[in-house]
């Protein structure tokens, strides 16, 4: 199957789900998107990454809603995981306050434009230094606990490792972009 098949892989659930489907769908806590409807169809699965979602989607994160945003629009642009990114910057972007100058940066610039400041630029070396070497120099740490914390730090880590595998799931299932949303290459 060509790489930019519209044709997923595995087919999401469809209306009326079984029991077991319907309570994951419920547990992951969003409008069933394709992605939570083909982990559905193991719901065992889905619900083990409800728990993930739940504390990075909450308040517990040490990240906030905008450096967790950061970390996973630039991390699906960079592995060009158009579903996933088209998915955030639609559900997230306008709450993460990010604009278009810094969507288009965060698609296909560097974390040195002129549209970030200090903390966000820290949290994009970041993120680009882990895809690109899969570690933090020092250098890059100490910037990026100067900005935030080292629990922070620690959040941003497991959240880009985290939005890797995602981005590698949908790229593998060839799951077309959700209605109402952009690809990458739109910014």
């Amino acid at each position: 199957m060509p790489l930019n098949s519209k044709r997923p892989r595995i087919e999401p659930l469809s209306p009326p789900y079984g029991e077991g489907a319907s309570e994951a769908l419920e547990l992951l806590g969003h409008s069933p998107i394709q992605l939570f409807r083909v982990w559905a169809r193991r719901p065992e699965l889905a619900r083990s990454i409800a728990g993930w979602g739940r504390y990075y989607f909450s308040r517990r994160s040490a990240l906030t809603l905008r450096q967790r945003e950061l970390v996973i629009d630039r991390t699906t642009a960079l592995c060009g995981a158009d579903y996933e990114w088209a998915a955030h910057v639609a559900y997230f972007a306008e709450t993460a306050g990010l604009d278009a100058a810094q969507l288009a940066s965060l698609a296909d610039g560097r974390p040195t434009d002129d549209c970030w400041d200090t903390t966000d630029r820290a949290v994009l070396e970041a993120v680009d230094e882990l895809h690109a070497t899969f570690d933090l120099s020092d250098d890059t740490w100490a910037s990026l606990v100067a900005v935030a914390d080292e629990d922070a730090a620690l959040d941003l880590v497991l959240v880009c490792g985290w939005y890797h595998a995602i981005s590698f799931a949908v790229r593998v299932l060839r799951l077309p972009l959700e209605p109402d949303t952009e690809p990458i290459s739109a910014h």
